[in-house]
């Protein structure tokens, strides 16, 4: 096989590829010069276009608000995430009463979208702190996840991106975050495999201790060593 080919066959398959170049969103600098109205009709456009391509009759009353429920959906809601300006406000305590051992939010429903192929991500996160003098209410946690999934995710940078905020709001590496998701890229087209889900795991601090992890793994039910 040349080279060439060689090349050609990695660079379809890198849509695969779980492993992420940035821990960050990849955004333009200009991601945010256009208002939620303008990108929305922009998208509209760029959808109804797609459903004509596909030879679809949008003069059927079933599809033609279709490009603008697309649209709608895409800046407000599944990408809302994109925006800095809805990054949640998360409010700490001091830790009055002393709690000095782990507190794990388990199952929190996470919604997300796979940046390969712009299909659903589904699933739970675990998190867990040890607080180091501060504490956050647990909506917060809830509302970080949310946060960070409403976006083209992959997995990984998700888990890091939630541990990463939780760590700069209560002033310690002492986090860690378990996603367990289903992958409709997986899931419904390729292998379609309805059965498989995807664990990923970011330890910090005192969580990359062995007994630490395991007592973590232990409160969600996850036998799995990472």
């Amino acid at each position: 096989m040349k080279v060439e080919d060689t090349l050609q066959e990695q660079n379809e398959d890198i849509g695969d590829d779980h492993m992420s170049s940035s821990q960050e969103t990849p955004l333009r600098e200009d991601a945010f010069d256009l208002s939620d109205e303008e990108k929305i009709e922009r998208i509209k456009t760029n959808v109804r276009d797609i459903m004509l391509t596909l030879g679809l009759d949008l003069d059927d009353d079933s599809l033609q608000g279709t490009p603008n429920r697309v649209a709608k959906m895409y800046v407000k809601e599944i990408f809302g995430g994109l925006h800095p300006d809805r990054k949640p406000t998360s409010s700490t305590f001091d830790n009055k009463y002393k709690y000095g051992e782990m507190l794990v939010e388990k199952n929190i429903t996470l919604y997300s979208t796979c940046e390969h192929h712009l299909l659903p991500i589904v699933g739970k996160a675990h998190i867990a702190y040890i607080s180091n003098g501060t504490v956050v209410g647990l909506s917060k946690m809830n509302r970080i996840v949310d946060y960070y999934a409403k976006r083209p995710q992959v997995q990984e940078r998700l888990n890091i991106q939630i541990v990463k905020e939780l760590q700069r709001v209560l002033k310690t590496q002492d986090v860690a975050c378990v996603i367990d998701a289903k992958h409709l890229c997986v899931n419904s087209r390729g292998i379609r495999d309805i059965d498989s889900s995807t664990v990923t795991a970011e330890y910090g601090g005192k969580f990359k201790e062995e007994a630490i992890r395991r007592e973590f793994l232990d409160y969600i039910n996850l036998e799995t060593e990472f």
